[in-house]
């Protein structure tokens, strides 16, 4: 069975709640500080239950730059204050992230 530490423990937890914020920022007609709140959850959640230097690895691959500036230009649009254009940009990122 895997064992799973306690900083991976709090990096779900992080994560779940990120999901979260970012889920009810958008349901409340985004809502920016919900959505900067939640996008801070999720990337420190990720990097806990994954650790510092495969999270770095993981967006700042080669092949992955144009989804991880995509990604974090719209988390940087979204904490200047317009939610609506970096909530896409986000979600165009993410996308191009995971697929």
């Amino acid at each position: 069975m895997i064992e799973i530490s306690d900083t991976q423990k709090i990096g779900v937890g992080l994560a779940g709640f990120g999901m979260t914020f970012l889920f009810l920022g958008v349901l409340l007609l985004f809502d920016k500080g919900l959505l900067a709140i939640g996008n801070i959850l999720f990337i420190s959640g990720l990097a806990c239950v994954i650790g510092l230097q495969r999270t770095f690895f993981f967006f700042f691959q080669r092949h992955k730059i144009k989804a991880s500036v995509a990604f974090f230009g719209g988390i940087t649009v979204v904490l200047l204050g317009w939610p609506m254009f970096g909530m896409i940009a986000e979600i165009y990122g993410f996308l191009l992230l995971f697929r």
